[in-house]
């Protein structure tokens, strides 16, 4: 299995900052090395990494972060909701990006942060008006995300960006699949906290596949390489404190893994 990561060799690199674009490197897991590659995409080989003196980072840099709401049948129906014709769309901005093993800080406007645990497409090439047909072939790889949301807040407001958009609110990684290397039909979206599973669901249970919100997205807005889709998750959604390790876990695509923490 290919692993596409981006990191850094500075180990207290802040990526959050406007700093944190500087010593960021793509690259390919192999052993135990990181092989620098020149993008995301990109097979050329460079220079080699003990995989323990790199620091992970998301392993995309989206311009946009496209979120679906509601997206398995069983979540829509745990938040009172009916199933929708046409795919519930919201962002995230890029700067709610967070990492593997990156520190989840706890608004303290919100009395309910909840754990919501995707699969996540990242975005290849630039694409615009595809049909479901062409839309597989616009992925470039899978990954894993964790939608943190605040649950109290999303509720109250009128949209979900207060809820959805705080800092270090989008977990992904650690690393990307590839399209070709992974079964799409044997995925399950699992997420553990604090060792306890609260999701698990098949990716066929989702009402809109990652083709057809692809195409759909498409039809009104340019896509970029290394766009980041979250294809909404699964029932079993859940509160989460100070202190709690969530883990997301898709078998053929990676473990993401997020201690909560207060804020400072």
């Amino acid at each position: 299995m290919e692993r596409r990561v981006r990191f850094s060799l500075n180990p207290n690199l802040d990526f959050t900052t406007p700093d944190g674009c500087k010593d960021v490197r793509y690259g390919i897991i192999e052993g135990d090395q990181v092989i620098e590659t020149s993008s995301l995409t990109s097979t050329d080989h460079g220079a080699s990494h003990p995989c323990t003196t790199v620091r992970l980072l998301p392993p995309c840099s989206p311009s946009k972060i496209v979120c679906v709401g509601r997206n398995y049948l069983e979540h829509a129906k745990e938040l009172g909701n009916e199933p929708t014709a046409e795919p519930i769309i919201f962002f995230k901005p890029p700067s709610a990006l967070n990492a593997m093993g990156g520190a989840v800080v706890y608004p303290p406007i919100s009395q309910r942060l909840d754990y919501e645990g995707e699969l996540g497409i990242v975005i290849g090439r630039r694409v615009r008006n595809l049909s479901a047909s062409e839309a597989n072939e616009a992925i470039f790889g899978y990954t894993c995300v964790d939608d943190f949301t605040l649950r109290d807040l999303q509720n109250r407001d009128a949209n979900w960006t207060r809820a959805k958009s705080f800092d270090t609110s989008c977990a992904v990684g650690p690393w990307i699949v590839p399209r070709d290397q992974v079964d799409f039909a044997s995925l399950r979206v699992r997420t553990l906290v604090n060792g306890t599973l609260k999701q698990d669901a098949s990716v066929l249970d989702m009402m809109f596949p990652p083709s057809a919100i692809i195409a759909y997205v498409s039809q009104f807005m340019t896509l970029l390489p290394g766009d980041l889709i979250a294809t909404g998750t699964p029932s079993g959604i859940g509160p989460i404190t100070v202190g709690d390790k969530v883990q997301v876990q898709i078998d053929g695509v990676g473990k993401l893994e997020n201690v909560v923490v207060a804020s400072k």
